[in-house]
């Protein structure tokens, strides 16, 4: 699989991935040959996820650990989590996520105008995890315009995922699990570009909630896919 210096991608956790959307990721990445865990507070909470998984997977693939396990383990670590609790997390994962990948799939949403784009102090949420995890630690940020809808099944997703990160090298892992999850994915540059996607996601619900749909989505034109 893939390699960041000499670290070999075998073993994703997903933190805080018992919702759809971290439920959907771990089923596509399970299914192209990765070990996956999904993590919770609650370490039932995330076993019954895993289950749902497994059973779509019609076997035993994912493992449901705590969040701290999960982030422990893992080769490389996506955050799912809401922004209210991103800082809380962030911060309990530092001394055991150094050396490692982040993807960061957190929004800055902000219950009750969640269709209004409110970027925190930092910039954006990736930004705000750089600064806390430090430079032991390369964060990218991507998934945050993925409908969950499609994921759980083995649908096409007609949405292109923005990968920004810390690094070049750290973009192109995080782009490789992309493709592995049978999305389309483009390089967007430094970890600073965060904000614009992950200001499209309020965006795009608000046009959801407008014109009655569930999963609007954004595909680059102009190159060849």
């Amino acid at each position: 699989m893939e390699e960041t210096g000499s670290v070999e991608i075998k073993k994703i956790g997903i933190v805080g991935g018992t919702g759809k959307e971290g439920k959907g990721l771990a089923y596509r990445w399970a299914k192209a040959g990765y070990e996956v865990s999904i993590g919770s507070r609650q370490i039932e909470k995330a076993q019954a996820a895993a289950a749902e998984v497994n059973g779509l997977l019609k076997g035993e693939t994912c493992a449901g650990l705590t969040n701290l396990d999960v982030a422990r383990q893992a080769d490389l670590v996506v955050m799912t989590v809401p922004f209210s609790v991103h800082r809380e997390m962030l911060e309990a994962m530092r001394p055991i996520v150094q050396g490692k990948i982040v993807i960061d799939v957190t929004v800055p949403l902000v219950p009750s105008k969640v269709t209004k784009v409110q970027m925190p102090p930092a910039g954006s949420a990736a930004q705000e995890a750089q600064s806390i995890l430090g430079e032991g630690v390369q964060v990218c940020s991507a998934f945050q315009n993925i409908s969950y809808e499609h994921l759980l099944h083995d649908e096409e997703v007609a949405c292109d995922v923005l990968v920004c990160g810390s690094s070049k090298a750290a973009r192109s892992v995080v782009m490789k699990l992309v493709a592995a999850a049978g999305l389309i994915g483009w390089d967007a540059g430094p970890i600073e570009n965060s904000a614009v996607v992950e200001g499209m996601t309020s965006i795009l619900i608000g046009i959801n909630k407008q014109y009655g749909v569930q999963s609007a989505g954004i595909r680059i034109t102009g190159v060849t896919r």
